[in-house]
């Protein structure tokens, strides 16, 4: 049976970045405030670590889908083939300690002795038939295209413990998408339905507990040693169980913080202020906070591109920047901003179309949307009339953004409703084709060719391409610059990603850097909270 995808979402910066897109991928996540590595306090063994999400994972697929949530607790019971160093991008070693790129073929070699959660070995085939769900796009995961290229066919020699991916055209950074894909163990292949509330992987940790809504217990498996470069669970400090808590109310989790009830979570805004003048731990990674999105589709409002530009050119996206992030952010560079970025340089700030009041209420003048009595533009005896959502989790910064972009669009004859929905119902309703025009859906990766899938072929409920983006200019750019390797077309990446903003097809307003506090333990968070580098303190 299909199901339905979704997209890597960091409304609130807590990641990816994946992939997501997506992708635990980015950022040095360096730590800082009280209790800091190395701290007085020394390390404890045995303890509990409770971490703070702001939304349930729902289905706990990990291929199914690349919600923030579902990616973090994915973290802690699976692994990726490799692993990319958050400060320098190089790629080092996980389930793989030897790999090779020649063209168009990719070769992975299995380290020894690696076991699943049940205690089977993990084969090279095992791996393969894991890659291959993926690649059938009849299975419909998010990450085709995203961290494994479109086309691309796996084998596995159980003999020699090799992979070999066979791709249809050279990837410029395929390995950095591997380093982001979880493999599943033969149970879950083998048994879909059997992944949603259990776990089948190779990871630290080992789901022994699922209480939807409200928390997901993991237990330290022994004999783990093939963590990013060798890391294993014998590590000193190292918590012996980890309860993931849904907690949706970020000013709850910053008070659960306070008291101890917490010991991470990530929170924004004016109780991150809080929290940092408390003396607690902090990891930070960048990420984007504030990106915009239209519907495409036919029938919306939104599909006409002079209303996509109108409402563009309404906003002053340097105050909305600027209210979002309690004025702690910047105006993002490039679309593909977690550290490491593969492709640094600015795509955005020569291509966002300036802020125009006057220019976007003579655009839809033009475009036949006249202004009536009560101030609402109609066409056709229709008002122009959206429905904008955003994440429940920016907090009170993002609450105060929506109403600011409200007022922005009205003041234009734009009749707007803004909706605010936990991760999980906004990823159904702008994946499921829903009842939406526009949305704050921030994406988070570390290399351009993650979001191709995201920004453009077949829309949802077909694709990933749930905005339903067709921008030719872009597809060109994105053609042209895969054939280069590496970094060698990020000038065309960049371009790729200008075309789009340009068009206001996209429009990226903001970056932070996402905060992740500790209280009574440490940890780094490059993108994501990696599992093996937390350690519990004694306090």
């Amino acid at each position: 049976m299909k199901q339905t995808p979704r997209p890597y979402l960091l409304a609130a910066p807590a990641a990816v970045s994946l992939a997501v897109l997506l992708s635990a991928c980015g950022g040095s996540g360096g730590g800082s405030g009280g209790g800091g590595a190395g701290g007085d306090a020394g390390y404890v063994d045995g303890a509990t670590f409770t971490l703070g999400m702001s939304s349930d994972p729902g289905n706990l697929d990990p291929l199914m889908g690349a919600g923030t949530s579902l990616f973090t607790v994915t973290q802690f019971a699976y692994d990726p083939l490799v692993s990319v160093d958050g400060e320098t991008g190089e790629i080092g070693s996980q389930l793989a300690t030897e790999w090779d790129v020649q063209g168009t073929t990719v070769t992975l070699t299995l380290g020894e002795g690696i076991t699943c959660a049940d205690g089977t070995e993990l084969t090279a085939s095992a791996v393969a038939d894991s890659l291959n769900f993926v690649t059938d796009p009849e299975n419909q995961s998010p990450f085709l295209g995203t961290f494994i290229p479109v086309g691309a066919k796996a084998s596995g020699d159980d003999g020699a413990g090799t992979v070999t991916l066979e791709l249809e055209s050279p990837a410029p950074f395929v390995l950095n998408g591997l380093a982001n894909l979880p493999i599943v163990c033969p149970a879950g292949n083998d048994d879909r339905s059997s992944l949603r509330q259990a776990t089948a992987g190779t990871g630290p940790y080992e789901l022994t507990e699922a209480a939807p809504g409200d928390h997901y217990t993991y237990t330290l498996r022994e004999g783990y040693t093939w963590g990013p470069d060798g890391a294993t669970t014998a590590e000193e400090g190292l918590p012996a169980t980890v309860v993931v808590q849904v907690v949706e109310n970020e000013s709850t989790a910053a008070n659960l913080l306070l008291s101890r009830g917490l010991n991470a979570a990530t929170v924004s805004g004016p109780d991150a202020q809080r929290l940092d003048t408390s003396g607690l731990f902090s990891a930070d990674s960048p990420a984007i906070a504030g990106e915009q999105w239209y519907n495409h589709a036919d029938g919306r409002a939104t599909s006409d591109p002079d209303v996509r530009m109108a409402l563009t050119q309404a906003l002053d996206l340097a105050e909305l920047q600027g209210v979002v992030t309690s004025g702690e952010g910047a105006m993002p560079s490039v679309l593909a901003a977690n550290e490491p970025v593969a492709c640094p340089g600015d795509s955005v700030s020569g291509s966002l179309p300036e802020h125009d009041p006057e220019a976007a209420a003579a655009l839809l003048d033009e475009a036949g949307w006249t202004e009536g009595s009560d101030g609402v533009r109609t066409k056709d005896g229709q008002p122009l009339a959206i429905t904008f959502l955003y994440q429940n989790n920016l907090g009170s910064s993002g609450d105060a953004g929506a109403e600011l972009a409200v007022q922005q669009w009205k003041e234009i004859g734009v009749d707007a409703t803004a909706k605010a929905q936990n991760e999980t119902t906004l990823t159904g309703t702008i994946f499921g084709a829903g009842d939406w025009d526009v949305a704050w859906v921030s994406l988070n990766v570390s290399s351009p060719d993650q979001l191709v899938p995201f920004l453009s072929g077949p829309a949802a409920p077909d694709g990933t391409n749930f905005s339903a983006i067709e921008n030719d200019d872009y597809v060109a750019a994105v053609e042209e610059a895969s054939q280069l390797n590496g970094t060698e077309g990020c000038d065309t990446w960049l371009a790729a990603e200008s075309s789009l903003i340009a068009n206001a097809d996209i429009v990226p307003f903001a970056e932070t850097q996402a905060r992740t506090f500790g209280a009574g333990a440490e940890f780094a968070v490059p993108g994501q909270l990696q599992p093996l580098s937390i350690r519990m303190l004694a306090e």
